[in-house]
């Protein structure tokens, strides 16, 4: 992971711009292995001024992910981007999301927890496939789905069928009252 460390001591004052192919083995150091694989690309403007950093990531590609509905896998488009504030202080401190504060004696900076959490944090939480969205999927998951969809809405629109626990619950607020 030496090509996630940047030795900010050397570079001169502006912007100077980084981009990184990540692909599963990148979380493979992670552990990470909720991707079938991946094909991103992340570019990092790093910009170094007199007491601190200013860092932007953006992240785009795609990660194969199973659908949580169908379990069918497909290629979720990822999109996002990370703006970062490095300073200097007496010792390390990630407390803020947008500011974190490094010791003078640091020389270098390694970006890969940064990238790392981006991406992670631009894959929705949940994953449907796009087949699903627009009605065309077919798969045995969910069409399993459906046939318990159909069962629980029969029984439920029977208004005579009640809960007993709630009926109690019930009993309980109109003894209060009275």
């Amino acid at each position: 992971m030496k090509q996630y460390i940047i030795p900010f001591i050397g570079l001169k004052q502006g912007k100077h711009l980084f981009e990184y192919e990540i692909d599963n083995t990148f979380f493979d150091a992670y552990g990470f292995n909720e991707f079938n694989y991946s094909s991103l690309q992340v570019t990092l403007v790093f910009e170094k001024k007199t007491t601190f950093f200013e860092l932007n990531f953006e992240v785009t590609g795609t990660v194969n992910v199973d659908c949580d509905t169908s379990l069918e896998p497909f290629n979720q488009k990822i999109n996002g981007n990370l703006p970062l504030v490095i300073k200097f202080g007496q010792e390390y401190n990630d407390d803020n999301d947008e500011m974190i504060i490094i010791p003078h004696e640091y020389y270098e900076l390694d970006v890969s927890q940064f990238i790392y959490e981006l991406i992670i944090l631009s894959v929705p939480t949940k994953k449907v496939h796009p087949k699903v969205l627009d009605g065309t999927m077919d798969s045995e998951a969910l069409n399993k789905l459906r046939e318990l969809e159909i069962k629980k809405n029969k029984s439920s629109s029977n208004e005579d069928i009640t809960d007993p626990r709630w009926d109690k619950l019930k009993s309980l607020i109109t003894e209060k009252k009275t």
